[in-house]
């Protein structure tokens, strides 16, 4: 039975301000001309379709027709809600399309839905487990321990009736520990949603979604898609393809990726203005691509975004690297502010207004504030 598993589209998302809209219903188009080079048995789709738990009219059109697309070639499609998602939004209408071939986990009240799919090497059991946190599962399993994001999936998963003499497949959207983050990513306090990936030891393949770079985690069989489209400039490094799997009888597993080339990179150039305008002009560089330009230049350039925006126009995002940006000492807490965590946050505020580091007994305090305005979002 061959697979294509995709996560993560956060369709709607925008970058720097930049709608991304044309870009993804470019690159979906491109993921629907491989599934018919492929010929996969069913695509999964691993959480985070959109980017909003409310989606703009366009965002959700983009999706139905993505999947009115799949439908049409046959292809049974097994989804599941990510933490952008809506869980009630995305399984509305759930049973009236997995008549259609479209199977939406539904809202987790305590259980996980699992079909069963056959094909010449016998039964196989694919398991749909939407985002979950702490809180949802301790109010389904009240007599369970759950502290953690760890808690809480092992105590889901040791719930199921797996039939370990069968080929498991398991969709989910979590972070497992030792997965490369992104900064387009939602970071969790203090590393508490990460799950220890032995949680997953009864399942032969796992597709996950919410980390953005693909990777395997611990074993091959255990990894991440990763978005179609590069949604930060610290994946402007990334490969991002879809990852196809193929499982024959128990035990034998084939793992490939197919690039995705998309309308429009996402890249970082760096070079005095001077440098960067010749460029433009006198080699065979891409101009639309979306770039973040660093200038080197020792003063700055008068309206430099938009004499550059006249030969790159998408440029995002526009910075300087110089003697004064390097000798710069003053403490700024919105600087690198995607890369860190809320306590490190309140932590850099704390210092700026008291002149001191929070003590041992605060930093406690803190976190334990923030995990329990975590868990109620």
């Amino acid at each position: 039975m061959k697979f294509m598993h995709l996560s993560d589209l956060h369709i709607g998302k925008r970058v720097n301000d930049f709608s991304m809209l044309e870009d993804q219903q470019f690159i979906l188009k491109e993921i629907l001309k491989i599934t018919d080079e492929v010929k996969p048995d069913a695509v999964l789709i691993a959480g985070d379709v959109y980017d909003k738990a409310v989606p703009a009219a366009e965002a959700v059109q983009l999706l139905d027709a993505f999947l009115t697309k799949l439908e049409s070639r046959g292809l049974p499609v097994f989804l599941v809600s990510g933490n952008h998602d809506s869980a009630e939004r995305i399984a509305f209408g759930s049973q009236i399309l997995s008549e259609s071939g479209i199977y939406i986990a539904p809202v987790f009240q305590g259980n996980v839905q699992k079909i069963t799919l056959a094909d010449e090497y016998g039964e196989l059991d694919l398991f749909m487990l939407p985002f979950i946190k702490p809180a949802h599962v301790r109010r389904y399993f009240p007599e369970a321990e759950v502290e953690s994001y760890d808690d809480a999936v092992r105590t889901v998963l040791n719930s199921l009736d797996v039939d370990e003499s069968k080929r498991n497949v398991l969709i989910a959207h979590q972070f497992i520990t030792g997965a490369e983050r992104s900064d387009s990513e939602e970071l969790s306090v203090g590393g508490l949603d990460n799950i220890d990936a032995n949680a997953f030891d009864a399942f032969d393949y796992v597709a996950l979604g919410h980390i953005h770079r693909p990777q395997k985690v611990m074993r091959d069989t255990i990894r991440y898609a990763g978005t179609p489209l590069k949604y930060s400039f610290s994946e402007a490094d990334h490969k991002k393809s879809v990852t196809v799997v193929t499982m024959e009888e128990k035990g034998r597993i084939d793992i490939d990726t197919i690039p995705l080339m998309p309308r429009h990179d996402l890249r970082k150039i760096k070079g005095s203005y001077e440098e960067l305008t010749r460029k433009a002009n006198y080699e065979n560089t891409d101009t639309q691509d979306y770039l973040q330009v660093t200038l080197t230049d020792e003063e700055d350039i008068l309206d430099a975004i938009g004499k550059l925006r006249s030969i790159y126009p998408n440029i995002m995002k526009l910075e300087y690297d110089n003697a004064r940006t390097r000798n710069q000492q003053t403490m700024d807490i919105c600087e690198h502010v995607e890369e860190k965590t809320p306590p490190e946050l309140v932590k850099e505020f704390y210092q700026l207004q008291n002149n001191q580091e929070m003590s041992e007994e605060q930093e406690g305090y803190l976190s334990e504030l923030i995990e329990k305005i975590w868990e109620v979002r």
